[in-house]
Formats: C-alpha cells, sequence, structure tokens
C-alpha cells in the first residue's frame, strides 16, 4: 500500500507525463532521459533551447537504424523550420504564468494526435496534478506565503492534519504535493481511501509503521481520503498512533469534521479549512493545462490574430479555445478546479474526435486542419454549473437557516434563491414545507394567522404532485412569509412556559380543585369541581383563577421566567 512513483511501473510510465527542463515540453516520462540527451545536443549545437518534439525526433533515430537518409539527425540550426520548436519567450512567459497567473502566452505548437494522446488513459486533473507548492493556486489563507502551515511543510515538520473543504478544491492535491515532498527526506507515504479500505488495511499499515520507526527510524505519513466515510469506531483505531507519533494522519473530508470526524481523533489533529477556488485561481489552473497541451487561446479583443493567417506551417497551433470559453469554463466550474480540468479535456476530446474544422472568423481564413473549441463547447463539456448542496451533510443545515433567516428577515429575494438552491441541489420538498408549517407559527404566529394554512396547503400540494411541479407552490408559500408581518409572542410565551417548568423547584403545583374533571361521585365528593364558574352561563366576566397558587400573576407574554 505504499505509494510508488509511475517510474517503477512502465506502463504507468508511459500515462504519466512529464516536462523537459530545458524545453519546457510534455511527454511520457519514459521517454524524458533520451529526449534530455537530444535537447541538450541540439541547444549545444543551435545555441537556443529549440529541440524537436520527442515523437519526431524518436521517428528519425529510427530511421537512422535502418540507414535512412544522410544520417544526419540533428535539426535545423534555427530551428524554424521544426514542427515542435518552442520560441524562448513564449517559454518563459509560460513559465512566468504558471507561477504567478500572469497573461496568456503562445504555447508550443503540437499536433492535434499528439494533443489526443496526452489526453487519453487519464484524466486531465489527475495529469495536471502539481507537485510543489508554487504550482499550488487558491488556497493563500491556508498554505500562503506566511502561513504556519507551509512554513511546517517546507521545513518538513507534518503535523496530523484535517482538511476540509469543498470537492475539487485541492484537498488531495496539497496530500500529493506532501507525499512528494517526503519522499525527498525517506519518509513513507502511504494513501487509503475510505470508501474502500477496511480497518484491517488501516491496522496492516500501522504495523508497517511501527516497523519501520523501530529498526529504520523513519516516519509514515498517513492519508485517508473522504475520512468521514469511516465510522466512530473506525477512527478510534488511529487514537493511539497519532498519540504516540507512530504514524502522522491527514485526512481530507468534504463534511464538516466537527460532525464526522471523532473528537477524541480530532483534538489531536489541525483542522485547515480550504476554500472554494475562486474565479482568478480557476483561470489560472485552466491555463496552465492548456498551455501544456499546447493549445493556442485566441484573444477576442484583439481584431486580427497573429496566428490567423492562412498558412501550411506545421510549426503552428493545430488547435484554438477561445478566451471567453476559458473564462465561462472558470466561471461553470463554480471553484472545483477537478470539474473544470476534466470539462476541459472532455471538450478538446471531442472536437478532435469530430474533427469539426473552421475556416472563417471575422473574416480572417485560416489552415483546414486546424481546430477550434468555441464557448458552447465547453458549455457542453460541463453541462451546467453544479450546485454544491449536500442533503445529509452541513450545507443541508446552511442552507435551510438561510432561507429561514431571509423569510424571517422580509427580503422575498433572498428567500427565493435560498430556496432554490436547496431544491435544484435535490432536496426533499416535503422538507422545506415541514420547515414552512414551523416558520408559520414560529415567526409570523398570530400577526397573520392565515400564514399556517397557507403553509399546511403548500405541504399537501407537495404530497400530491412533488417534484418538479411543487417548487412554484413552495415559492409561493415562501415569498408571501417573507412579506407578512412576523411575531413571536406566542413562540416567546410558550418558551417561557417551558422555561417555568424546567426551573421549578419541588413537585409541581396540583391543579386547583375547581378545575378538576369529577366524573364520580367519589370525585365530586372530594371536592373536584366545586366552585367552578361555566362562563358561557354568565353575561358579565367571571372572576375566576386558572393557575396554581403558586403562579397566580404570572404572565409569561411580558416576562421570561416564573
Amino acid at each position: 500500500m505504499e505509494v510508488s512513483g509511475p517510474e517503477d511501473d512502465p506502463f504507468l510510465s508511459q500515462l504519466h507525463q512529464v516536462q523537459c527542463p530545458v524545453c519546457q515540453q510534455m511527454m511520457p516520462a519514459a521517454h524524458i532521459n533520451s529526449h534530455l540527451d537530444r535537447c541538450l545536443l541540439a541547444a549545444a549545437a543551435a545555441g537556443s533551447a529549440s529541440p524537436r518534439s520527442w515523437d519526431e525526433a524518436e521517428a528519425q533515430e529510427e530511421e537512422e537504424a535502418v540507414g535512412d537518409g544522410d544520417g544526419d539527425g540533428d535539426a535545423d540550426a534555427d530551428g524554424e523550420d521544426d514542427p515542435g520548436h518552442w520560441d524562448a519567450d513564449a517559454a518563459e512567459a509560460a513559465t512566468a504564468f504558471g507561477a504567478s497567473g500572469g497573461g496568456r502566452p503562445h504555447p508550443r505548437a503540437l499536433a492535434a494526435e499528439e494533443i489526443r494522446q496526452m489526453l487519453q488513459g487519464k484524466p486531465l486533473a489527475d495529469t495536471m496534478r502539481p507537485d510543489t507548492l508554487q504550482d499550488y493556486f487558491g488556497q493563500s489563507k491556508a498554505v500562503g506565503q506566511d502561513t504556519l502551515l507551509r512554513s511546517l511543510l517546507e521545513t518538513n515538520e507534518i503535523p496530523s492534519l484535517i482538511l476540509w473543504g469543498p470537492p475539487g478544491c485541492g484537498k488531495t492535491t496539497l496530500a500529493h504535493i506532501i507525499a512528494s515532498n517526503s519522499k525527498k527526506h525517506s519518509i513513507r507515504f502511504v494513501t487509503l481511501s475510505a470508501t474502500n479500505a477496511k480497518t484491517n488495511d488501516v491496522r496492516d499499515v500501522i504495523k508497517q509503521a511501527q516497523n519501520e520507526k523501530s529498526f529504520f527510524k523513519r516516519k509514515t505519513i498517513l492519508f485517508i481520503d473522504e475520512i468521514h466515510r469511516f465510522n466512530k469506531s473506525q477512527q478510534d483505531t488511529f487514537l493511539p498512533h497519532v498519540e504516540c507519533g507512530t504514524i502522522t494522519l491527514i485526512g481530507a473530508t468534504t463534511e464538516n469534521p466537527s460532525f464526522q470526524v471523532n473528537a477524541a481523533l480530532l483534538s489531536r489533529c489541525r483542522v485547515i479549512v480550504l476554500e472554494k477556488l475562486p474565479v482568478e485561481a480557476m483561470v489560472t489552473i485552466l491555463m496552465r493545462a492548456i498551455n501544456s497541451l499546447g493549445i493556442h487561446v485566441l484573444d477576442s479583443s484583439r481584431p486580427t490574430d497573429p496566428l490567423s493567417h492562412s498558412s501550411n506551417s506545421s510549426s503552428e497551433p493545430a488547435m484554438f479555445i477561445e478566451d471567453k470559453a476559458v473564462d465561462t469554463l472558470a466561471y461553470l466550474s463554480d471553484g472545483d478546479a477537478r470539474a473544470g480540468l476534466n470539462g476541459l479535456q472532455l471538450a478538446v476530446l471531442a472536437r478532435l474526435s469530430s474533427r469539426k474544422m473552421f475556416c472563417k472568423k471575422s473574416g480572417q481564413s485560416y489552415s483546414p486542419s486546424r481546430v477550434l473549441i468555441t464557448e458552447n463547447d465547453v458549455k457542453e463539456g460541463l453541462q451546467r454549473s453544479h450546485i454544491l448542496y449536500d442533503r445529509a451533510g452541513e450545507e443541508h443545515y446552511n442552507c435551510i437557516s438561510a432561507l429561514h433567516k431571509s423569510m424571517r428577515g422580509s427580503d422575498q429575494n433572498a428567500s427565493l434563491y435560498w430556496l432554490a438552491r436547496m431544491l435544484e441541489g435535490g432536496e426533499d420538498p416535503l422538507y422545506v414545507a415541514r420547515r414552512l408549517v414551523r416558520f408559520a407559527s414560529e415567526d409570523i404566529g398570530l400577526a397573520d394567522p392565515s400564514a399556517l394554512t397557507q403553509a399546511v396547503a403548500a405541504y399537501q400540494g407537495c404530497h400530491f404532485i412533488g417534484m418538479p411541479e411543487c417548487e412554484v407552490l413552495l415559492a409561493q408559500c415562501v415569498v408571501y412569509f417573507a412579506r407578512a408581518p412576523k411575531s413571536i409572542e406566542v413562540y416567546s410565551a410558550y418558551n417561557n412556559v417551558k422555561a417555568c417548568l424546567r426551573n421549578h423547584q419541588g413537585p409541581l403545583p396540583p391543579v386547583p380543585l375547581h378545575l378538576r374533571n369529577a366524573p364520580t361521585r367519589l370525585m365530586k365528593d372530594l371536592g373536584y369541581g366545586k366552585g367552578y364558574k361555566y362562563n358561557p352561563m354568565y353575561s358579565e366576566p367571571v372572576d375566576q383563577e386558572y393557575l396554581p397558587e403558586e403562579l397566580r400573576g404570572v404572565d409569561f407574554f411580558k416576562q421570561r421566567r416564573c
């Protein structure tokens, strides 16, 4: 179960993409050594880092092996006819963008088939997972330059952590960065997923960690993805071993750890809150992937794009993407980097499969071998902006609380918004309807007694017709409640009564005799019902006590306690 690098598996090394430190090209890890030799020789001969792409160079090597040509396998000194040529300025700009999220440089030209091969077999979100904190974007509050956690990570002093955040915010990526850094310091990094791991798997890892610590003085970091899937007894397995330092535990969860993680375990870990990625970080992440794929971004603000002229030069990009398509994808991803990158991958593969070519744009002619990814393509790849909502988690309680407080504050727009967030996220409409019944008496009460009728009618209507037809019933009820006058008179008075009962010292006072029922002769002889005045028989107000003698004079509507 110990994590191994792709270099240990020949098959994985074919899928794993690495970047050449000389020319910045992306290629399978299995080819990096031979490529570097050619790259350095070509750089020395040409005076610049401009070798051909790795697949073309290997193709020429095969030709030389069978004696084809004149034996001169070097690239042209100027690199102009080289389809894999990377302009030095563009390479520098691309590197700067990856580090700081700056402009959008022109990427190295790649053939369509090269792009297809890079995208096949592995999700783009996994391929583009960064190995260093310098390429980890959007979480400056958690791991920014001046944060305590970043200082600990850089000094390799890793405490036990619980990484809490929404899907696609970078929890697993941060663990991956810690793993990469740990291997450099001979620290074991083991990863398990609570979705399929069993308690015995955890015990095996802990036993190995004990052996490593005893015999080799080697630390072990255990990463548990989706740790909230472990029940409380399974989480108890970690307690003594985290306490004594046998393992350093890193857990990732999308659920509030206060509810889903054992309190004893939580007290031994530092909770790191990762937020939904902002749009700016999403653009940076997407552009990093676009540059690595060799896709050229078309700038809609420029009337004539420098690469939009008709040409058959093989050194020009084969694939383009509209800049507004990148922005749209960043917005629709809703802070989920995994969704954004996989949406980009799906859009690119779909266009490559269909081979739909564009010939004219803004009066300019394009090479028929080029492919354009438009805003509509990325929308289809992502389908729609997915709504972050968990019917069983914290978001469920957050949204119903926001709905309740928006209606209480008479904000009809906010009330409709939070209702839609819940319903579109898959919430049970009957749950919302039940909460509205409660709201009708708790917050509106006697200020508008018909509110309770509205709520019960909405509940019955939802029960009859269900979703999606019942959404308008709930919307009508929510708007009615937001506009209705509010009164907590009854709600407060009843709370005062409950407080009075809880705070009463000694036995509760008996029911006064004149208020008791007297169905038998014996009970009448004991004085049950004696002296009771039947109100309908009197034309004038009846002076009669109804509270026990100890509570006479108490007004629950004006005071909080007895």
